[in-house]
């Protein structure tokens, strides 16, 4: 309360402020006389929220004086700014208002039931990991009052935990009290440690326990600068370890505790077993008992194992103790002359690093044995045109097929290969209706029905090179039509593979770089002219004839020479493939590959060898990707 006065006085008068029992002041007299003492201008501030005012006269009043005039108002004390000292002053924060003022602390921090300390709540610290660092709140800073702070460190059974307290430490103590204000007590397994207060820090603290808990004890007092620890953990250590032979551990240290972990690997070329089992690395750890999980693992080199067998081929070894091992090499060679690689490599192969037999051209992938076509081992003298047909030389035509039924010649075929024949597709149906001439499926005769003999040269007599094969499955052009012949080719499965050799080769299959106009060889057991079948093996030699003059020839008696087909013979006739030589072989010499190509099949023609009567035979070239695709053979 704030009070002004002003006014004139008399000895015997007065006015008296009082405050709460205290006299603020007693007036009297005139502001212009000096024995008198008046408040002037000055206001009376009482010091709380009371104030009193007594004016007193006697029973005279001569010089007629005129009294006082007071004027007063009340003002609102910041007690932020009043209460400064230490039993009555904020910690943090004073926020004044009319009447009071409150206190408030700053962010992480609540205010104590005093109402004005500020303090942490730190009771539920905890640690797991295998080192850290833990310190007082707002280290290096002056830590709060009237705190207790509690700090765990958990770890795993088989760690130690060990304290290094940081040289800045700065704790109020006492003199002649062992930390009566604030300290840290310890407590580590079974062991109580401290209190610790004061500017010297514990030494070092090897606690053998993994558990550790302490307590961080503060008062209302104090402005000290607090402590920081560093923890680390170790464990019972483990026997060192020795690398194995061809082998190396990592981290290589000179110590292992527990939890510590190698990895054990192994030179290029070896690798890790344990248990019989191999693998790249092998991990061990330090056990909480000083031993390892597992004994140190051995390296073993690594055993590519036998190599794959490679069909009509054979493995040859680079070392005299045929080893599989690391770096050892193979290489594949196919049974000659019947055989040739593809593709054409060294075939080989070399036992890397991770046991896996491996190649520079090929890599993992084995090479093939296919068979060698196209390339009898009996030539001709020469190529120059056979008259009249002529009996052919014994091993010329090794691909030439025999198809038999109940013993007795029905077509002939073609060995692609060495599992696969092709013929005509008219070979290999039952008649067909005569009023519905249409080619089905169901028509195709049965596989066990014939018999197909490869290296067959005498028609009526045994040969001593012949092999019986029993066909397994028939696959017909799916464009075959029965009634004009069109793509009239089908191919034979056998159930077992040929036995190649001198008298038993495949063909070739074309590459389309025959001529129009090239001389062709066409192979039979037909009954040629005598109507009768010939003792052994026939091949005439004919021109291929240009389509249009064979389409133009057939016209005329209104049959159809379709695009799918080849035509082959002379004008004047005398030359022709005849009965029993369906599904034969028309081949051609290719200059470009050195070989005999398979060109055609023998299909069909008017009579055997008239005049202007051109045998026609079913192009090869165009049933090329279909015959690729049902015999799986690579382009």
């Amino acid at each position: 309360m704030v009070i002004s006065v002003d006014g004139h006085f008399f000895s015997l008068d007065f006015q008296q402020v009082e405050s709460e029992d205290q006299v603020l002041g007693t007036f009297c007299g005139k502001e212009d006389r000096d024995p008198e003492q008046t408040p002037g201008r000055e206001p009376i501030t009482s010091p709380g929220s009371y104030l009193s005012l007594t004016f007193r006269s006697d029973f005279s009043n001569e010089e007629h004086f005129t009294g006082f005039d007071a004027h007063y108002a009340a003002v609102d004390i910041d007690e932020c700014l009043e209460k400064s000292d230490e039993e009555l002053g904020c910690d943090h924060h004073c926020h004044n208002y009319i009447g009071g003022y409150y206190c408030s602390c700053r962010f992480g921090y609540i205010l104590h039931t005093d109402n004005r300390t500020c303090k942490v709540e730190c009771s539920n610290n905890l640690f797991t990991q295998r080192s850290g660092v833990i310190h007082s709140p707002d280290f290096p800073k002056s830590y709060p009052k009237s705190s207790d702070c509690m700090y765990r460190i958990e770890l795993e059974e088989g760690f130690f935990i060990t304290l290094q307290f940081d040289d800045n430490f700065d704790i109020e103590d006492h003199p002649e009290v062992t930390c009566p204000y604030d300290y840290i007590k310890i407590k580590a397994g079974l062991k109580d440690l401290g209190p610790f207060c004061g500017e010297r820090p514990p030494a070092r603290i090897e606690t053998r326990s993994n558990h550790v808990q302490f307590l961080f004890h503060s008062d209302n007092s104090g402005e000290n600068g607090g402590w920081k620890l560093t923890y680390t953990t170790t464990g019972d250590p483990c026997p060192l370890l020795e690398p194995p032979i061809n082998g190396k551990l990592e981290p290589s240290q000179a110590t292992y505790t527990f939890k510590d972990q190698v990895v054990i690997s192994c030179n290029t070329g070896y690798n890790v077993v344990k248990d019989d089992v191999e693998s790249e690395t092998f991990q061990m750890e330090c056990m909480k008992d000083g031993v390892w999980s597992s004994p140190v693992p051995v390296c073993k080199i690594a055993d590519c194992n036998p190599p794959q067998e490679l069909s009509h081929g054979f493995v040859a070894f680079s070392n005299p103790q045929n080893l599989t091992t690391y770096q050892s090499e193979i290489q594949y060679f196919c049974q000659q002359p019947y055989y040739q690689m593809v593709p054409n490599v060294t075939g080989t192969f070399t036992c890397d690093a991770k046991g896996v037999w491996r190649s520079n051209e090929l890599g993992t992938r084995l090479p093939s044995c296919q068979p060698v076509c196209g390339k009898p081992k009996f030539s001709r003298s020469s190529l120059a045109r056979i008259i009249q047909g002529r009996y052919a030389q014994r091993g010329i035509s090794p691909w030439i097929a025999m198809l038999q039924r109940n013993g007795r010649l029905f077509c002939g075929g073609s060995l692609i290969g060495n599992r696969w024949v092709v013929t005509a597709a008219h070979c290999l149906h039952d008649d067909l209706d005569p009023e519905n001439p249409v080619f089905r499926n169901t028509h195709v005769i049965s596989p066990s029905s014939f018999t197909i003999i490869l290296g067959k040269h005498r028609t009526q007599r045994r040969d001593d090179t012949e092999q019986a094969l029993q066909p397994r499955r028939i696959h017909v052009h799916p464009s075959y039509k029965a009634a004009t012949f069109e793509y009239d080719i089908a191919v034979v499965e056998l159930s077992e593979e040929a036995t190649l050799n001198d008298y038993v080769l495949p063909i070739c299959l074309p590459d389309g770089s025959q001529q129009k106009d090239a001389m062709v060889i066409v192979s039979g057991w037909g009954k040629q002219f005598l109507q009768r079948l010939p003792d052994a093996l026939m091949e005439i030699e004919i021109p291929l004839t240009d389509h249009g003059l064979c389409k133009e020839a057939y016209a005329r008696l209104q049959k159809i020479v379709t695009n799918d087909m080849i035509c082959a013979g002379e004008e004047q006739g005398g030359k022709d493939a005849c009965s029993g030589d369906s599904g034969g072989p028309m081949v051609a010499w290719s200059n470009r590959t050195g070989q005999w190509q398979l060109i055609g099949t023998v299909s069909w023609g008017d009579g055997c060898g008239l005049q202007n009567r051109y045998g026609v035979y079913s192009n090869v070239l165009l049933s090329l990707p279909w015959i690729r695709q049902v015999a799986q053979m690579e382009d």
